[in-house]
């Protein structure tokens, strides 16, 4: 797989309500932010690494230092789709893969495998289904989906919701579903701190 094929969008603007309204993505896991623990995993996906963007609404300048790090455009919280049409937006490649923030172990092979299913297939948009439920941040967009995704956006739909109109393809991951946990209480991240032990 070419790495210039796809860029990954990690998620970190949303407001963490649940962590004390804290930037999620600068929380410590094991002595590392959260996005530290995205970013490894994202540069893992692919030989050369791919290219990375960072969609967060505060502290630009601290995500800055790691990869691309730009505001979602459209005004407000939003939500992640709002952040999805934001990378879209800035995406320059074919595909653009997205991953939230508080997955902190995203598959390795998430990339490849939902690129391999797009190439027989010709939907636009590809997401991890854990064998439970889908996991809507976990996908993969043709770029020119932007607009739909602003438009969308703007008019408050979530991204799960964006993504049944536009005709997603579910993608089989439920041999990594322990994969795609979400942090997003100091319980969930304790938790999970003393799993990793």
């Amino acid at each position: 797989m070419e790495a210039e094929a796809f860029t990954v969008a990690i998620l970190a603007g949303g407001a963490a309500t649940r962590l004390g309204g804290c930037d999620k993505g600068l929380v410590l896991l094991d002595g590392r932010a959260l996005v530290d623990h995205v970013l490894a995993a994202a540069r893992a996906m692919s030989a050369p690494p791919p290219a990375i963007l960072v969609i967060a609404n505060r502290n630009l300048d601290d995500y800055a230092q790691r990869a691309r790090a730009l505001p979602d455009a459209l005004p407000g919280r939003r939500g992640p789709l709002a952040g999805i049409a934001t990378a879209l937006a800035a995406c320059t490649t074919p595909w653009l893969l997205s991953l939230p923030v508080d997955g902190p172990d995203p598959p390795r092979d998430l990339a490849a495998r939902l690129l391999r299913v797009a190439q027989s297939d010709a939907a636009c948009a590809f997401v991890a289904h854990d064998g439970e439920r889908r996991q809507p941040l976990f996908a993969l967009y043709r770029r020119e989906l932007a607009a739909s995704a602003a438009i969308a956006a703007a008019g408050g739909q979530g991204a799960a919701r964006w993504q049944d109109r536009i005709g997603v393809r579910e993608v089989d991951f439920r041999d990594r579903r322990r994969q795609f946990v979400n942090l997003n209480t100091p319980e969930d991240v304790a938790a999970h701190a003393c799993a990793d032990r």
